[in-house]
């Protein structure tokens, strides 16, 4: 009975910390039931410097701005310049043979339905601070002996 009296106790702290908002949170010191003002957007990095991959096969990131690209069953902007046929005037990076297979494995001349919608996997980046710190280790640093990593 102790026990189960601690741990209502315990739990009603947690309640009230929480009430509190003493936590931090995306939200910043708005209440959870306010509608504040959202933050100004952050601008996008637009560097054009290929970024490392943190894992074999990462969709790769976007190093440019994409805003107000058109990429819908009409038109996708990006395939102006990453297309295989416009690789050569643009100087951009072709995309991915991969991107030229149907689900069956077969290749097509042009790309894929599914693999149309480019920002389904690949992103652009903000210049942003973290909002948390974290330990992210990326695979060439995990396989990388302990004494050799710069």
């Amino acid at each position: 009975m102790k026990k189960l009296l601690a741990v209502c106790s315990l739990m009603g702290l947690v309640n009230f910390a929480l009430a509190d908002n003493q936590f931090a949170s995306l939200r910043g010191s708005a209440d959870l039931l306010d509608n504040a003002a959202a933050p100004a957007m952050a601008a996008e990095i637009n560097n054009d410097q290929r970024r490392v991959r943190d894992y074999p096969m990462a969709a790769p990131t976007i190093p440019h701005k994409i805003e107000g690209y058109q990429i819908d069953l009409t038109a996708n902007k990006c395939l102006s310049c990453h297309n295989r046929l416009r690789v050569a005037d643009s100087q951009a990076p072709m995309i991915s043979v991969t991107h030229f297979m149907n689900r069956d494995g077969n290749f097509l001349a042009d790309v894929s339905p599914n693999r149309y919608f480019c920002t389904q996997c690949h992103a652009s980046q903000l210049s942003v601070k973290l909002l948390i710190e974290n330990d992210f280790v990326s695979m060439d640093e995990l396989f990388t002996p302990a004494g050799t990593r710069h």
